[in-house]
């Protein structure tokens, strides 16, 4: 399942920050900071997808992920590569390297590390 942009940036503060209640997290976005209500009802909405869950304390909900960052960067990048490169990771990094986005003599030092572990 793919998450909006506020939805991933909400998920992103709740991986660095860990448990948090919607007041701390409208704290560590940028300014303007959006209403109280519309981080509440994204945090919700996040909670319906399965991306979080949340403890309560009184009145307070403290939210927290479900879902870890490096999963959700896995399905990401697998739908990504699925849609863009037709299911073929070869592609996707022939087309960074034809882009100029990773250089090919980085490429084989990461491949030369990856063999070595």
């Amino acid at each position: 399942m793919t998450l909006t942009k506020t939805e991933e940036q909400l998920m992103k503060l709740l991986w660095d920050h860990g448990k948090s209640t919607v007041s701390n997290l409208i704290e560590r976005l940028p300014d303007p900071k959006p209403p109280h209500s519309t981080i509440s009802s994204v945090v919700r909405i996040l909670e319906k997808k399965g991306f979080v869950d949340h403890e309560t304390y009184g009145r307070t909900h403290a939210y927290f992920p479900l879902v870890s960052k490096s999963e959700y960067s896995k399905s990401t990048l697998s739908k990504m590569i699925k849609s863009y490169f037709d299911g073929s990771v070869e592609n996707m990094v022939s087309f960074l390297v034809k882009e100029k986005d990773i250089d090919t003599k980085d490429l084989k030092k990461w491949l030369d590390q990856l063999e070595s572990k």
